[in-house]
């Protein structure tokens, strides 16, 4: 399989943090479904570049069922709370979840390279996850209430992870272009 090229994966990594700050930033001034919108505007623009759009959904869909698993549990912990887009007290935020589904665009372009490092992947999960969510608190989307326990909570929970996603991306590869044989 042929991978993105420079440009796109640059393109894919500006979208990418201009719209996990969005989301942030939203939920943080009570706009939780603006930064959302925002989210949804680049999963589809990821969609519209790919050249398999409906693997790339695809994985888009389970990334999110899994964050929606993964964020109620951190929430039942209640080691986290959040300002706005929650609408039931005991489920992960909307705009939380989105952002797993941004995460998924990210997968198969600018993190294609870490799909064949499974331990990078986790130890990557296990520091990078935790730090990501931290500046989510850091701007005002959550707050940690229990803080220790919240991070490691999300080091275990993102070593894990990562390198589950990384296989993911890999069976619903949507971007690589399958190689031609000519012959």
């Amino acid at each position: 399989m042929n991978g993105p090229t420079r440009a796109v994966q640059l393109s894919n990594l500006a979208v990418f943090q201009l719209a996990w700050f969005a989301a942030v930033l939203g939920a943080a001034h009570q706009l939780p479904l603006a930064g959302t919108a925002c989210v949804a505007a680049a999963i589809g623009w990821h969609l519209l570049v790919s050249a398999r759009p409906a693997r790339e959904a695809r994985l888009v869909a389970v990334a999110c069922a899994v964050g929606f698993v993964i964020e109620t549990a951190v929430v039942l912990q209640g080691h986290v709370v959040y300002p706005s887009g929650q609408p039931v007290p005991y489920l992960a935020p909307y705009w939380l979840v989105a952002l797993w589904g941004l995460l998924a665009i990210a997968l198969n372009v600018t993190m294609r390279w870490l799909r064949a490092r499974p331990w990078l992947a986790c130890v990557l999960g296990a520091v990078l996850g935790p730090l990501s969510f931290a500046s989510g608190v850091r701007l005002g989307g959550a707050e940690f209430v229990h803080p220790e326990p919240a991070l490691l909570t999300l080091a275990v929970v993102w070593a894990v992870l990562m390198p589950v996603l990384m296989r993911l991306s890999i069976r619903f590869d949507g971007v690589g272009v399958p190689e031609t044989s000519h012959g």
